[in-house]
């Protein structure tokens, strides 16, 4: 389980860090994830190192969760990937690199659940559990693209938006581990 604990304690906290050290000019519902990572923010290393840490728990999370399918197991490690480069790619200083890098990750990250289920289980690691968390997880996605397109309400949420989908999919591994972990237990 430590490895599925270190993607939500480097996105949630590292956001929620950098977010309270650059102080009220930043809106968290307004501002992406990214800003904060700039070298226009105060302390651009606390998000970098978030990115970085939550990187590394995608991946090792990928290597440790062999009860789930190789193809998901493979997309959450695409996904980790990813995200190591959003962290080396700031949006400022490479602007197209780390939005490729970002939809890759984003992408992966959203689909894994889905890849990740074996045909004829149940429980966590079944198809249908996949496919609704990845579907979850899209709808969030989905709206963070709108957000980040200024669409509808001229992209006002787009922080919390960000902030949605991001973390939801930091949590993911997470559940699915304390899932099996339950189901281990009851067996």
């Amino acid at each position: 389980m430590p490895a599925a604990l270190l993607a939500p304690i480097g996105m949630i906290g590292g956001w929620t860090v950098a977010a309270a050290v650059q102080g009220e000019g930043f809106d968290p519902v307004r501002d992406t994830i990214s800003a904060l990572a700039t070298q226009a923010a105060v302390a651009p290393a606390i998000m970098t190192a978030g990115l970085a840490l939550t990187a590394v728990g995608h991946v090792a999370s990928a290597v440790a969760l062999r009860p789930a399918a190789r193809p998901g197991r493979l997309l959450l490690a695409v996904g980790g990937v990813a995200t190591a480069l959003v962290a080396a790619l700031p949006v400022d200083a490479h602007p197209r690199a780390h939005g490729i890098s970002a939809a890759v990750a984003f992408g992966a990250l959203s689909v894994w659940p889905a890849a990740a289920g074996r045909r004829g289980a149940n429980g966590p690691l079944s198809p249908v559990a996949g496919a609704v968390v990845t579907g979850g997880l899209l709808v969030l996605l989905g709206w963070f693209v709108v957000e980040l397109q200024s669409v509808g309400s001229a992209g006002a949420a787009t922080g919390l938006a960000e902030r949605a989908v991001a973390g939801a999919q930091s949590l993911v591994p997470l559940a699915l581990v304390v899932a099996l972990r339950l189901r281990s237990g009851r067996s």
